[in-house]
């Protein structure tokens, strides 16, 4: 446990870092600084993505344990990636100052989770009426 910790602090530590950084560069060089910033923030994704794996397996576990189909698992890891990326993306498109492409992408992200989770809403939709019928 003591181990995650000082990743952890070193992760946030770097972010720091590389915030000061940023902030420098912005006066003389505003696209280094970007440049810095989007390298900071796909580093810490990756870090962060190599930490995933046993929350993956907790989840998987979790619903297998409450008999529920393999599909409603990948649909729902599908929507979570969508949403880390689709923040990602528009964080890094507000650190560039394009804030209206980071509404535009925050809107796709969740047009494409509405989309991606459309089978589930059908069969929430089919199982109350049957209850209704019933």
């Amino acid at each position: 446990m003591g181990r995650d910790i000082v990743e952890n602090l070193v992760l946030f530590l770097i972010a720091i870092l590389c915030c000061m950084v940023c902030v420098m560069l912005r006066k003389h060089s505003p696209e280094y600084s970007f440049a810095v910033s989007l390298m900071a923030g796909i580093l810490m994704l990756m870090a962060i993505f190599s930490k995933v794996s046993p929350v993956i397996t907790r989840l998987k576990i979790l619903i297998e344990t409450a008999n529920l189909s393999s599909d409603y698992s990948l649909i729902l890891f599908k929507c979570l990636g969508i949403c880390l990326l689709a923040q990602f993306s528009s964080d890094t498109c507000r650190d560039a100052g394009q804030n209206s492409l980071a509404s535009k992408v925050e809107f796709a992200g969740k047009v494409m989770i509405v989309v991606l989770a459309l089978p589930l809403f059908e069969k929430v939709l089919e199982t109350a009426g049957r209850l209704l019928n019933t």
